[in-house]
Parts: C-alpha cells; sequence; structure tokens
C-alpha cells in the first residue's frame, strides 16, 4: 500500500514540476516579447532612427540595424551610429507610477559607460545623446519641456570624454538653423526644433561652430587617451522627427557616406558589446615536399602492396574474364563467348516454341547444352569458356577434376541426346533433374 501511494506521489511531483517548468518558459517568452514590442516602438517612434536606415539604403548606402544577439564582424562596419537613450547610464531607470512620471521619464534604455566606450573604441562610431523624455514617443509632439534636464547632458558629455567644463547652448528661436558644406563643396543647412548644441574643450567641430557644436570630433575617455569618437549633441538631425526638416536628410547621407566609405552604416539599439575581431585565418606555407612525404618510408611499402595487389587483380581479371570490349561488339562478345542477354533471350524463345510444338526431348538436348556452357564459364571465366563449351571438352576436364562425377555425367548426356523429341513431361523433368545435381556438385565445388 505504501509503495503504491509513494509512486503515485512522485508521479504527480513529476507532473507539478512540468507545469512550473512550462509556465516558467511562457513567463520568460512574454517578457522577450514585451521588451521587443518596446524596443520596436522606440525605434518606430518620432525620437527613433529608422527612417535613417531607409533613407540611406535608399541613397545607396549600406544601412541596417542592430538589436543584439549574434556577433557582429567589427573590419565591415564603415560607421557605427550609436543612440543613447539613457542620460544616466549604469544606473538602473526608476519605474514610473503614474502617467505623469511615464510622460515626464528620462531614460528609455538601460546602458552602461563601459559598453558605450568599448563599441566607440572598436570602430568608427557616432554617439547619438538624448534629448527627448518618454512622452515624445508617446505622444509624438515635441515640446521644450519635454527635452531632458540638460544637467543630465552636460554629465554625460564628461563621462564620455573626459572632459570638464562642457556647456549646452540653446539658441534664440523655435528653430535652429546650421550650416554646413560638404565635401564636394555643397551648401546646406541643418534645421532643428529646440536645439542643443555645446561647447567643449577638445572637440573639433564638424557641423557648427566651436562655440556651438551640433556634431565634433570629440576625444574618447579611454585609458590610452587616444581614440576619438564623433558626438552628436541633437539627435534632431537623424531622428524620424527632425530628418525631413531643412536639408537634414541630405546632410545625413553626405555626411556618412564620406565617413563609412564603402562599408556598412549601423544602427546599434543593443545593451551589449556584440563586435567581434575577424578570426585570422593561418595560411600554411605548402610545397612539393608536403606530398613526397606520403611516399617516403614507411609509406613506400604500403604504395608498393598496393600496385603489386592491383596489378594481380587486372591480370587475373584479364585472364578470366578477357580483353575489354567496347559497346558495339558486347553483344556479338556475348553470342560468340558465353551465355549472355542476348542468347538467353534466344534460348528462351527456342524452349517456348519447343513446348508449343510438344518437343520436349528436344528442349532438353537444348538445355543440357545451355547448362554445359554456363558451368564452363563459370569454371574457366568467359575468355576460356568458349574453347571447354562443348560436351566432349567438358566431360574431359569433369574426368580429370572430378572423376567420382564424371560417369554419371556422361550417362546422364547420353540418355539426353538419345531421348527422343517427343517424350512425357515427367521424364523430361526427370532428365533435368539429374544433370542438375551433378552440376551442382560441380558448381558448388568450384
Amino acid at each position: 500500500m505504501s509503495g503504491a501511494v509513494t509512486s503515485s506521489r512522485s508521479r504527480g511531483l513529476n507532473v507539478e514540476v512540468v507545469l512550473i517548468a512550462v509556465f516558467a518558459v511562457l513567463v520568460l517568452a512574454v517578457i522577450w516579447y514585451t521588451l521587443s514590442q518596446r524596443q520596436q516602438e522606440l525605434r518606430r517612434s518620432a525620437s527613433g532612427l529608422d527612417g535613417l536606415q531607409v533613407w540611406l539604403s535608399s541613397q545607396g548606402i549600406g544601412a541596417q540595424s542592430f538589436t543584439g544577439g549574434w556577433p557582429l564582424d567589427q573590419s565591415a562596419i564603415g560607421l557605427l551610429v550609436l543612440p543613447v537613450y539613457d542620460t544616466l547610464p549604469g544606473q538602473s531607470r526608476p519605474q514610473p507610477r503614474t502617467l505623469e512620471d511615464l510622460l515626464y521619464q528620462q531614460d528609455e534604455i538601460d546602458l552602461a559607460y563601459g559598453v558605450i566606450r568599448k563599441k566607440a573604441s572598436r570602430v568608427p562610431t557616432v554617439i547619438v545623446l538624448p534629448k527627448w523624455r518618454s512622452g515624445m514617443r508617446l505622444t509624438g509632439v515635441g515640446h521644450p519641456h519635454l527635452r531632458v534636464d540638460s544637467d543630465r547632458i552636460e554629465a554625460l558629455f564628461q563621462h564620455l570624454t573626459g572632459k570638464p567644463g562642457v556647456r549646452l547652448v540653446e539658441p534664440r528661436g523655435a528653430f535652429a538653423e546650421i550650416p554646413f558644406e560638404t565635401m564636394s563643396g555643397d551648401a546646406l543647412t541643418a534645421v532643428i526644433y529646440a536645439a542643443r548644441l555645446f561647447n567643449g574643450a577638445g572637440c573639433i567641430p564638424v557641423i557648427g561652430r566651436r562655440e556651438a557644436m551640433l556634431l565634433a570630433d570629440c576625444p574618447l575617455a579611454t585609458g590610452d587617451g587616444e581614440d576619438r569618437v564623433l558626438i552628436l549633441s541633437d539627435p534632431d538631425l537623424l531622428n524620424n522627427h527632425g530628418l525631413r526638416l531643412g536639408d537634414n536628410a541630405l546632410i545625413a547621407s553626405a555626411l556618412f557616406r564620406d565617413l563609412a566609405g564603402e562599408r556598412n552604416v549601423v544602427i546599434d539599439y543593443s545593451q551589449d558589446n556584440w563586435l567581434r575581431k575577424p578570426r585570422a585565418a593561418a595560411r600554411a606555407e605548402r610545397s612539393w615536399a608536403d606530398l613526397r612525404r606520403f611516399f617516403a618510408p614507411p609509406f613506400t611499402l604500403f604504395w608498393l602492396g598496393g600496385a603489386l595487389t592491383l596489378a594481380l587483380f587486372v591480370w587475373r581479371g584479364a585472364l578470366r574474364y578477357g580483353p575489354v570490349c567496347a559497346e558495339s561488339c558486347a553483344e556479338s562478345w556475348a553470342e560468340s563467348r558465353g551465355p549472355g542477354a542476348s542468347k538467353a533471350v534466344a534460348i528462351g524463345a527456342r524452349a517456348r516454341l519447343m513446348r508449343l510444338s510438344d518437343q520436349d526431348g528436344a528442349m532438353v538436348r537444348d538445355y543440357a547444352r545451355a547448362r554445359i556452357a554456363a558451368t564452363a564459364a563459370l569454371c574457366f571465366g568467359p575468355a576460356h569458356a568458349r574453347q571447354r563449351a562443348g560436351q566432349d571438352a567438358f566431360l574431359a576436364y569433369v574426368r580429370r577434376r572430378y572423376p567420382d562425377v564424371a560417369g554419371p555425367l556422361a550417362d546422364v548426356l547420353k540418355t539426353i541426346q538419345a531421348a527422343p523429341s517427343r517424350i512425357g513431361a515427367d521424364e523430361a523433368i526427370r532428365h533435368v533433374d539429374s544433370l542438375e545435381r551433378i552440376l551442382g556438385q560441380i558448381g558448388h565445388e568450384t
């Protein structure tokens, strides 16, 4: 009784474990789906960069979005666009409790300074700093009150560049116009709503003036201090909201084409560093000496033994089956040197005619000749069967090799040859059985 109770309990526990595992998998799937949907909403929103990827691809520039999950070959990346949706990297963002907290939330994705620096130190990178709170993503409406705190952006600048004294500059007016000249000499104008420019030590302006830079080449705060990175203070130059303003789209295509060259532009939304160096394939030097080693001792004996074995097989095959014959003479060879397919068909047709005409005796005589020829081919090979396929030659061979069988075989063949053309079916079958029994002994011993 106790054994039955224990067994039932163990089965119940197994079911519970399976249910718990299934529930855990479902929870993880829901969490993963929620996070992926949140990121997709961010990329498609006014503050996302999906429009930049579409625009660059339409201009013949290789561009792709990356959310993580597999290694990236950093040698194939001409420019890494790194949007930062975190004003306090390294710290977890607080969860909003009310709708107002959600609208004024300043961080969208948690990042870490170490990850940002590692990516920027490996490939040419444009770091796109945050500007808008979550209200911009949720409502699709931009307003100066929805901008993130300026002191957080200045602290972010200082952590990324390692240079103190970075100051944000906010031009007067709703829209700021910043001139830009392309490498080909075209004069374009960037238009930014509620713009945020900056003035920082050690930065070289790319778009804007030294006192008010929109895009600049700045030092990167790494161990060696020699790495540099492009920093974009206002994401409205590239995001879905600002790409359609002024000449922003033309500036983006011209700038990225010059920076990336023939390689790809990757817009990286991932939270980890997935960049990997390509593995250098070691090319071994090869020469004829490597091949000669396979013919040196002790391999010499193996090759010599293989050659002798092949020669023995070829000689024995030629001796037994004769020379190689072309397709044109295959049929004549089969008819003249052994019982081939064409002869078998002819014998079958002749036997049918004999059965229809009640000539069982003649049919048995033909059968005996065919079986003697087939046995000779089995004993001597097709190449020599023609000389031994006759009844007298075969009997001479049997008397020499199988003296115990020679007498019965000669009697059976003599009886078959002396039988009339018209005999009964029982008598014909008796002659065939006697012949097969004797030839079977010769075939098995061969």
